[in-house]
């Protein structure tokens, strides 16, 4: 096992093996050095603010990081192969009144900080909708440095 795993064991999430694509899409798709790994919906579901709470739904988004991880690990093999998380898209089922939305991507931004240090910084952007897929609260993707072999 490796250390990005090691430490997921650690915090309480170990790696389950990942659902797979809800439709005619990758879990990830590689660009030289660079991973983009597709949108992963939260098991929360419900609109922030009104069904769902923003302490919840930080929650949900640190969980959604968990499973995303599960879908690199499943297509890379080995998590330790990341470089550096570069970028973090979050997309919150927001009221609308409810502004937050970067306070609840914070449990991903915090999770991938904490498991790959200053790797783990990214550029992200945090936006409120008002549906997402089959009801979730969370929708994210993620673009990955991945090392040169």
């Amino acid at each position: 096992m490796n250390l990005i795993e090691n430490k997921l064991i650690e915090l309480g999430f170990p790696l389950e093996i990942p659902k797979r694509p809800v439709a005619n899409y990758l879990g990830s798709k590689r660009a030289g050095d660079l991973l983009f790994v597709s949108g992963r919906k939260s098991e929360l579901k419900g609109e922030v603010g009104t069904d769902v709470t923003e302490k919840q739904a930080k929650k949900a988004a640190k969980e959604t990081i968990v499973l995303i991880l599960a879908i690199i690990k499943n297509d890379i093999k080995d998590l330790d192969l990341i470089e550096s998380i570069v970028k973090l898209q979050g997309f919150i089922r927001s009221s609308i009144n409810f502004t937050q939305q970067p306070q609840v991507l914070d449990g991903a931004s915090e999770l991938l900080i904490e498991l790959f240090g200053k790797d783990g910084h990214h550029a992200r952007t945090a936006t409120g909708v008002a549906q997402l897929p089959y009801g979730a609260t969370i929708q994210l993707d993620m673009i990955l440095k991945l090392k040169t072999l």
